[in-house]
């Protein structure tokens, strides 16, 4: 039941970037960036802008999933991989995300 509502809660964490969900949903449709199993996301090609995106994005969830771990009782980095589940489950297909080995890989 814990996990379930953790996971209700990492739901917010997909609508906590409205001002840049656009940017990110393009940056992801052109493999600028990629979502990690850490629940962050990275460069895959760094330019200023798309760096500039991936820490504002970056710092915004990482405010999102402290707020959730102190609310449900959980470290910051077991919401974080949660989360990460959670959006590269919903990822559009050919968006990049991580594989365990470190590789991008499309959905």
């Amino acid at each position: 039941m814990k996990r379930f509502s953790i996971l209700l809660a990492l739901l917010g964490v997909l609508v906590a970037l409205p001002a840049f969900a656009l940017d990110l949903h393009s940056a992801r449709s052109a493999g600028q960036v990629g979502e990690k199993l850490d629940g962050y996301v990275a460069a895959v090609q760094a330019t200023p802008d798309v760096n500039a995106l991936v820490a504002d994005v970056n710092a915004k969830r990482q405010q999102e999933y402290a707020r959730i771990s102190k609310e449900k009782g959980q470290p910051v980095d077991v919401v974080a991989k949660l989360a990460a589940q959670e959006i590269i489950t919903k990822l559009d297909p050919g968006s990049l995300y991580q594989a365990a080995d470190g590789s991008w890989k499309k959905r």
